[in-house]
């Protein structure tokens, strides 16, 4: 019996400890919330992540203000090209093929189809240049892509054609056109839709 008892009252002195301590954080917790003196702000809640990628100011604004663009140099893995295109002559055999060789120009079609030198700068080759002679950098390669593709850098400049590298809030940092598109063969190629079904037979 004397068991039974002391049982009990160890289950009792528990049970009052605990609603002891629940009741305690409870007031703390609303005392804070009494306490508090400034009304609670959702928009100052950091929702942007700082963007750690290379970037640079673009040269073209958005809306008015200037945003950046993921830096492209760095990221070329013969660059810079006036380290091999110098004045003197070529005089490895298929030095073409061995250098640029892995590359495959599929830019417009039929009688629109673009050459090497209708994007590179023909003289200083660390640069491209657009049809109206002007040199552009490789990290602003989106004012050369944008002469033709118009319509998608109108679109890219608002928002809606390419992405974001980060949240939605913050500084605007987005992808150059060259990030998503190889250059030299830009379109995606088709592909059948991912389904979670099995197809039925």
């Amino acid at each position: 019996m004397t068991r039974i008892i002391k049982l009990f009252t160890m289950i009792a002195v528990c049970f009052a400890f605990f609603v002891t301590q629940t009741n305690a954080s409870e007031k703390s917790f609303l005392d804070e919330v009494k306490k508090a003196d400034v009304t609670f702000d959702n928009r100052s809640v950091t929702l942007d992540k700082q963007v750690t990628a290379e970037s640079v100011l673009a040269n073209d604004a958005y809306q008015g203000g200037s945003f950046r663009v993921l830096a492209r140099k760095k990221m070329i893995g013969r660059y810079k090209c006036s380290s091999c295109h110098t004045t003197k002559p070529v005089t490895v055999n298929q030095g073409f093929e061995l250098t640029h060789g892995d590359v495959s120009l599929q830019h417009g079609g039929g009688e629109q189809a673009l050459s090497c030198i209708d994007c590179h700068h023909d003289e200083e080759r660390d640069y491209l240049e657009d049809k109206k002679g002007r040199k552009i950098d490789f990290d602003h390669s989106y004012q050369l892509c944008g002469q033709c593709h118009f319509r998608q850098k109108r679109d890219w400049l608002g928002g809606a054609h390419g992405k974001r590298v980060s949240n939605w809030a913050g500084d605007r940092v987005v992808f150059n056109c060259t990030t998503c598109h190889n250059p030299h063969s830009p379109r995606f190629e088709k592909r059948f839709p991912v389904t979670y079904s099995v197809p039925l037979d």
